[in-house]
């Protein structure tokens, strides 16, 4: 979001109405990497990939002054994948982002239309995969929703974000089914986060009713406590709870999180767990470097993750990077995110790279 292509465009209004400000911002993200994976199916795996450290995407960013401290906003926001150049999620234009709003230093900020849940908007900047800018750090099958993937994203949404008071902010969001059964596809959610000196925290509840997942034979499952499952798993209801804290310390930066999301079907339930802990170093002011572990579990399987990122900026806008994750899953197979199950109850994978942003 650094490229500003309109500034000051001056609105024509009635005789004596005051003239406000407004900008465009065009920005995005690009990545290109190589990926070695030891077990895919049981055959070894090398492969041009993209979105390793971030994902591909480019988008508008919209601001117009009103005066008083209050602003017009909208974002337009769109994947893609470098390595084809093809949609991340066909038939959306912008299938990360539509909204637009309004937002005032003394009343908060409203939007709406087509975005994250406030879960994955606010836990998202602070979790592993983030800080050591690397996807292969999100959890299996991402049925906590970290990732935002464009199949993360809720429609007809409405968010609120309170102004921060001594670094306390609080948000609430709910999206309409737009159906005639009004709890059919309704989701909501709220938050706290707090943000000032070394220390930041977020803690997020969200409720989700026919929601997608992907467990099913992405994760290496063929049933859901019996029930056999022929395709990714739609669940009745999805509670999601989520918390994240970050700490600075110097040059180095602590990050720990933990969910839990209970997951009902058919009269079934079942919880998905994550706790996650790591630390980035900044070695130099050129060179990041990472380590996040974490263990997951759902149903009687654990997978447990390590992995290690090296990141030198050769600017602000780009960097190269190295990166390996390994996994040992008790009760299953390994499943390392953006791979499918491995044959075994193990998987490593090597990805090297380059990211650019604009």
């Amino acid at each position: 979001m650094k490229r500003v292509v309109g500034v000051a465009l001056l609105a024509a209004g009635f005789s004596g109405a005051a003239c406000a400000q407004s900008s465009v911002t065009l920005y995005g993200s690009m990545d290109f990497g190589l990926a070695y994976n030891n077990n895919v199916g049981g055959h070894s795996q090398i492969q041009a990939v993209s979105g390793n450290s971030q994902p591909d995407r480019w988008g508008l960013l919209g601001v117009e002054d009103l005066g008083g401290g209050t602003k017009a906003i909208f974002r337009l926001e769109s994947g893609f994948q470098i390595i084809n150049g093809a949609s991340t999620r066909s038939g959306y234009m912008f299938n990360r982002e539509a909204s637009v709003g309004l937002s005032s230093d003394t009343y908060g900020t409203l939007i709406a239309g087509h975005m994250t849940p406030l879960s994955q908007a606010w836990i998202n900047p602070l979790d592993g995969a983030v800080q050591g800018f690397l996807y292969q750090n999100y959890h299996p099958g991402n049925i906590d929703e970290l990732s935002d993937n464009t199949n993360t994203q809720v429609d007809n949404t409405v968010r609120y974000v309170t102004p921060t008071f001594h670094g306390l902010q609080a948000g609430a969001q709910f999206s309409f089914s737009n159906s005639t059964n009004f709890a059919a596809g309704r989701n909501y959610g709220f938050g706290l986060r707090y943000d000032q000196g070394p220390l930041k925290a977020v803690v997020t509840y969200a409720d989700e009713t026919q929601r997608s997942t992907a467990i099913g034979s992405a994760i290496g499952f063929t049933n859901w406590q019996g029930i056999p499952l022929t395709s990714p798993l739609v669940a009745d209801h999805l509670r999601n709870i989520d918390a994240a804290v970050n700490y600075q310390i110097g040059n180095f930066k602590l990050h720990a999180l933990y969910t839990n999301v209970n997951i009902r079907y058919q009269g079934l339930s079942n919880l998905f767990q994550t706790y996650e802990g790591g630390v980035s170093w900044w070695v130099t002011p050129f060179n990041l470097v990472d380590v996040t572990a974490f263990t997951s579990s759902l149903q009687d399987v654990r997978w447990n993750q390590a992995s290690l990122t090296d990141m030198y900026f050769l600017s602000k806008e780009t960097q190269v990077y190295a990166a390996v994750s390994g996994q040992r899953a008790i009760g299953g197979a390994a499943v390392i995110y953006s791979n499918s199950p491995s044959s075994t109850s193990s998987q490593v994978t090597v990805r090297i790279g380059l990211h650019h942003s604009f």
